[in-house]
């Protein structure tokens, strides 16, 4: 995050947003909330933190390159 009023501040959240959107939100009928909730914890934590890899990482899921920085 960059500070107040720069054009990138929001860009990582709108970027998880954006695939929360197309991954689930577009695909996906939930007969409850809690099913949604749910849905979108395991998206995130699940999958974005533990297996996506991040380019900007250098390939290394979230979990990973923090596992590996955290001496």
């Amino acid at each position: 995050m960059s500070r107040l009023g720069s054009c990138y501040e929001n860009a990582s959240l709108e970027s998880i947003w954006s695939n929360i959107k197309l991954q689930l939100a577009y695909r996906t009928s939930f007969a409850r909330r809690c099913h949604a909730q749910s849905e979108i914890f395991n998206l995130i934590e699940v999958f974005y933190n533990r297996q996506r890899r991040h380019t900007s990482l250098g390939g290394h899921s979230t979990a990973n390159f923090e596992s590996k920085t955290m001496i």
